[in-house]
């Protein structure tokens, strides 16, 4: 006499993935909230377990020391913001430069006052950085200002723009966008006018009149 070998259920793996995901995604979140506020040197395994309500250990589970989280979030975040941009970019991709480039700022103003408050802190005005990630950074920064640098190069040969310094004009853009997000407050400009006097006076650096 034969028996039937019972096959164990399937584990629920692509529940279990979404799940690990998830928690993964808190963890990040929790570490860029305080990148944003201390710099790398606030940044704590205990502070961010805390923030994400997980235990210390499950932290390290994920990932293996600080760098290794600081790494990830730095990447999400770059990820997230030119996803964002490249959306509006291919919005008016059939449009003139000079809408272009209005489309990339009005995001970017969006970016940094609403939807990733973070970008500014991180980026923008960064605390020192450790020898393991400033490359990391200058190269997230490249990928970034090298949506706008192909705008206006495209500008500029089609006769859009008159600025006879790109790369200042550049600098004074996001300089501008920058220190907007300081002052800037979606709560105190509701109506979106600040947001739009900004957008104008950034394409002033460029466009002709």
């Amino acid at each position: 006499m034969t028996s039937t070998a019972h096959a164990e259920p399937a584990a629920p793996t692509g529940r279990i993935a979404r799940r690990r995901d998830r928690r993964k995604a808190e963890m990040v979140a929790a570490a860029l909230e305080i990148l944003s506020g201390g710099g790398y040197q606030g940044l704590r395994f205990e502070d961010v377990a805390e923030r994400a309500d997980i235990a210390k250990a499950t932290l390290y589970h994920y990932f293996p020391s600080k760098d290794a989280l600081v790494a990830e979030a730095l990447e999400k975040l770059t990820g997230d913001v030119l996803t964002s941009l490249r959306a509006a970019l291919d919005e008016a991709a059939d449009r003139t430069a000079t809408e272009q480039l209005r489309r990339l700022i009005t995001e970017q103003l969006h970016i940094l006052t609403v939807r990733y408050p973070e970008v500014g802190k991180v980026f923008s005005f960064p605390a020192p950085w450790p020898p393991v990630h400033e490359e990391s950074i200058k190269t997230m920064r490249r990928r970034h200002d090298q949506l706008f640098r192909d705008v206006v190069d495209r500008g500029v040969a089609a006769g859009e723009f008159d600025c006879p310094d790109p790369s200042v004009a550049l600098h004074c853009l996001h300089g501008i966008l920058n220190h907007a997000s300081i002052w800037l407050r979606p709560d105190a400009d509701p109506d979106g006018r600040t947001r739009a006097a900004v957008v104008d006076e950034a394409m002033r650096l460029f466009a002709r009149n």
